[in-house]
């Protein structure tokens, strides 16, 4: 690969960049304040794209990427980089979440009850174009329950445990600081089954709709139903050089859970990720529960989608095909050349 006319037009480069930033104005700390209040389901993407919680980093790399959501996540990984690890916090376990919202497609009357929380799943998609005439689209206030649901819900598929319908996967018995981290090691495969859930969590949620979506339409070898879906927020938990432990705080978290029959049991598939993100839990579920003898080669082998929905590191092979190759290109015509005159000259004693 050449790089000629980039080392020749140093100067063109710097006045690109002054467009690209100039297009986008100043940016403020009022600005990075209204993308947090104005888009917060985009700021929970970036997060868990990025692998890291701050919604304020995550509002600020929108701001300065005009909302180039692979920039975006690029430079809070890169950020992210710069940080010191402190702690690792307890496991979070299921019952002690914050729930905002749980469901669940396959039973009715779950323990707990079905709590729809903030949705537009039953709502008509209407655009208020009344707003850019002048006139502001006011939220109706919410009714709030007569009898409120408790904070903290059970685990459906414990309580299908309990019912014998499904097996529920042995706890690990791995120390918090002893699990794989995906952020400090490479991704190897067979994957460990901490990178595999680490990479689902902060895989491009896209490309994991995209092969999610292809194994429910029957590339898959299991059609998923939601067992649960939760949107909560996880108490952070960690504990101080003293030996106290002690909360730093909430965070937003989303899981899911899908499940297929197989046999006379159900088979689970999960995914969970830092922020508010239902469709890529589910569609992520769903290629963790085909993943289980796989073929090679197919939409829901693991190797397979845990490599091509690394958002950052596809969108940097697909963006440097927009760097000069003009060797590389130069020498393909000067094949093609030589091939033809070559035909060329075959040709002549026939002619």
């Amino acid at each position: 690969m050449a790089y000629v006319a980039t080392r020749g037009g140093e100067r063109a480069i710097e006045q690109s960049e002054r467009l690209f930033r100039a297009a986008l104005g100043q940016i403020s700390a009022d600005r990075v304040a209204e993308i947090k209040q104005a888009l917060p389901y985009l700021v929970d993407r970036v997060m868990g794209e990025a692998s890291l919680y701050d919604e304020d980093l995550a509002s600020l790399a929108l701001a300065q990427t005009g909302g180039e959501l692979y920039e975006a996540v690029l430079v809070l990984r890169a950020w992210r980089t710069t940080q010191p690890r402190l702690s690792v916090a307890a496991p979070v376990e299921q019952d002690s979440l914050f729930t905002h919202r749980r469901i669940s497609a396959a039973f009715k009357d779950i323990p707990g009850g079905q709590l729809l929380g903030p949705t537009l799943d039953y709502t008509h998609r209407v655009l208020a174009t009344d707003v850019l005439t002048g006139t502001p689209f006011d939220p109706p206030q919410v009714e709030p329950a007569a009898d409120p649901a408790p904070a903290q819900q059970p685990s459906v598929s414990a309580w299908q445990a309990a019912n014998d319908l499904v097996d529920i996967p042995k706890p690990d018995t791995i120390a918090g600081e002893q699990i794989a981290d995906l952020t400090r090691e490479p991704l190897l495969f067979p994957a460990k089954r901490a990178h595999t859930l680490q990479s689902l969590a902060r895989a491009e949620t896209g490309g994991v709709l995209a092969l999610g979506y292809a194994a429910m339409r029957g590339y898959g070898q299991a059609h998923p139903t939601v067992n649960e879906l939760r949107l909560a927020e996880a108490e952070v938990v960690v504990t101080h050089p003293n030996g106290t432990k002690f909360s730093a705080g909430r965070v937003k978290v989303s899981q899911a859970e899908v499940v297929s029959k197989q046999g006379e049991k159900l088979r689970l598939g999960f995914a969970a990720t830092l922020g508010w993100n239902e469709v890529k839990c589910i569609a992520a579920a769903t290629l963790d529960l085909n993943s289980k003898d796989a073929p090679k080669g197919s939409a829901t082998e693991e190797e397979f989608f845990l490599y091509h929905t690394e958002g950052v590191e596809a969108s940097g092979f697909c963006i440097h095909f927009k760097l000069p190759h003009y060797v590389t290109f130069q020498s393909s015509l000067d094949a093609m050349r030589d091939a033809k005159a070559k035909r060329a000259a075959a040709q002549e004693p026939a002619e």
